[in-house]
């Protein structure tokens, strides 16, 4: 974010260097810089802070690097430097590359404890550089603050809060359905979720942009917290469920994205924003709901309350046949077996959208991973009273009987969809990816975007 680059001002030289070229650079330097950095070398240290020999004020700063390719090279280094401004040295793209791993590297959730304040700061000179890190790690930032928000902050009056200032700020539409509204307008799966916690359940809908340019809807899962309902879940399995609107974190994210760079497209944003809660008006196991799109759901285990949510949802995103629908939700734990954490999975119904998605993910090392729409499993669905279960009958296959069940909802001839299931959250410390909140995939579906709707 901005607090962590500067425009101009005299700065420190900062130099990257790769591990297996370090010998060599160190030939092209002043004696002193040589002696100085060999007699560190058998150490594992990897930032060097070289002196002045006129001065003994810092002259420089090394940082050695197994790859100077690689997009977290910088992930660390906030934490790491000194007080002071910094300027990297060398091409744009490794410039680039450092100042958004050190941006993201910086990220602390300060809310509600104090923290040490990160007083080292970049200095990038080329605005277009400067402006496509702002621009990423602003929203990134957004993502991850919203998931680490302990969830008697973060229910769903204060999601729809913070959809209205981002409408506000980029001069778009708000609107929403609360409460019994949600029944009048026909939404009846997010009602039945959200009913039996006091915080109303709601579905929050942003507009922006020419409304003569392609139509792009993006569908984010907004619970809240997920006890499970009824289903309860255990102790370990309802502890980090302040994530479950994950899925809504990610595209508010990326709505900011897309309206901060001016996409043109004609942008719509559906948030189905719950608290899957317990009480005596609590959803059942065996209940049956008639969905908007009129296809009826028998419900098998009320902790599979994420589609229930969406699919009306997404039946709404359908009703004005977009040119593209893309849907972020925490939805399985089927997709952390298949692929762990770190990896997002997604589904599409269009080959050549997933392929894109796809090679901007390697492009940005911001990789996804496609699931297969394998039809064969939606007989795993099937109900003896309605037309279809919220769950599989069988664990196997969670990930991909759950995109099945939602893509009764759209309509792939005409619009093509892709589905995203995120874990959301970050188990283990990585360069530039704390413990916590996190937003996955989303580098590499923006560059898509930006690529397709230029």
């Amino acid at each position: 974010m901005s607090q962590y680059l500067v425009k101009s001002g005299k700065a420190t030289p900062l130099y990257f260097v790769a591990k297996d070229e370090l010998g060599s650079w160190l030939e092209t330097q002043e004696s002193f810089t040589q002696t100085w950095i060999s007699q560190f070398t058998k150490s594992k240290q990897k930032v060097f802070h070289v002196p002045s020999v006129a001065t003994g004020e810092l002259d420089k700063t090394i940082v050695v690097a197994d790859s100077l390719d690689d997009m977290w090279v910088a992930g660390e280094l906030a934490q790491q430097l000194p007080k002071g401004i910094y300027e990297v040295q060398g091409a744009d793209e490794l410039i680039e590359r450092v100042a958004f791993g050190f941006v993201m590297g910086a990220y602390q959730f300060g809310v509600y404890k104090s923290l040490d304040v990160i007083e080292a700061k970049l200095l990038i000179e080329d605005r277009a550089i400067y402006d496509r890190v702002i621009l990423q790690t602003n929203a990134l930032f957004l993502a991850r603050d919203l998931v680490n928000m302990p969830a008697a902050d973060m229910m769903p009056q204060h999601l729809a809060e913070t959809m209205e200032e981002l409408a506000q700020t980029y001069q778009g539409q708000f609107s929403q359905h609360i409460g019994d509204e949600l029944l009048e307008h026909n939404y009846p799966t997010i009602h039945l979720v959200g009913r039996a916690s006091d915080n109303k359940p709601r579905l929050l809908d942003l507009t922006w942009g020419d409304e003569q340019a392609p139509r792009l809807t993006l569908v984010g899962k907004g619970v809240c917290f997920d006890s499970g309902g009824l289903d309860l879940k255990p102790a370990a399995g309802m502890r980090n469920m302040k994530k479950d609107m994950g899925g809504a974190a990610h595209v508010i994210a990326l709505a900011q994205m897309i309206m901060a760079a001016k996409l043109p497209v004609r942008l719509r944003v559906l948030v189905p924003a719950v608290e899957n809660a317990v009480s005596k008006n609590a959803f059942r196991p065996g209940d049956v709901v008639k969905t908007r799109k009129g296809i009826t759901v028998e419900i098998d285990n009320t902790d599979a309350e994420g589609r229930l949510v969406l699919c009306d949802a997404l039946a709404e995103a359908q009703a004005e046949t977009p040119d593209l629908i893309i849907d972020f939700a925490t939805l399985t734990g089927a997709c952390r077996i298949a692929l762990g954490t770190e990896l997002p999975g997604f589904f599409s119904t269009d080959k050549t959208v997933a392929a894109g998605i796809i090679d901007a993910g390697e492009n940005l090392q911001d990789p996804v991973w496609q699931l297969p729409l394998f039809g064969q499993y939606k007989a795993l669905f099937k109900s003896d009273v309605a037309d279809i279960a919220n769950c599989g009958a069988t664990p196997f296959g969670g990930a991909i009987t759950a995109a099945l069940y939602l893509q009764e909802f759209v309509e792939p001839k005409t619009t093509p969809w892709v589905h995203f299931d995120v874990m959301a959250w970050n188990l283990r410390p990585l360069p530039g990816r704390p413990v916590g909140g996190e937003a996955l995939g989303l580098r590499a579906v923006f560059s898509y975007l930006a690529s397709r709707y230029k």
